[in-house]
């Protein structure tokens, strides 16, 4: 069983930043496809971003240009730097990950394994 250690998040003015950080306790995260979810109330779960085994990372429209994916294979974490924060990204977050790879990255059921979630509110 793989289990996925969420940190980070809280609350932040509008304009503002904020890390979130996904680690895995004795799975090693840089062999597979990692990626970051969030869901609002009442709305569906969003594919933000992804990083690949390779690292070769993917961004959703919405976010692009705003917030940043990467890896710390030496902290086995997996982070998404969040920037220019806005109201409409208050949501929970997630990491997830993917042990088969993922093709169609944004697409919550792609992903095998999920962190508990961590609360983002931007206020305006």
């Amino acid at each position: 069983q793989v289990q996925l250690v969420q940190s980070g998040g809280g609350l932040v003015q509008f304009g503002g930043s904020l890390r979130l950080s996904c680690g895995a306790p004795g799975f090693t995260l840089d062999y597979y496809t990692v990626a970051w979810f969030r869901q609002a109330p009442g709305k569906e779960r969003e594919g933000l971003s992804c990083i690949s085994n390779s690292d070769s990372t993917f961004y959703a429209d919405s976010v692009k240009g705003r917030f940043t994916i990467s890896r710390d294979n030496t902290k086995n974490t997996v982070y998404l730097q969040m920037n220019s924060l806005k109201p409409e990204d208050t949501a929970v977050y997630y990491c997830a990950t993917a042990l088969g790879g993922s093709y169609y990255w944004w697409r919550p059921s792609e992903y095998d394994y999920w962190g508990q979630g961590t609360q983002v509110t931007v206020s305006s």
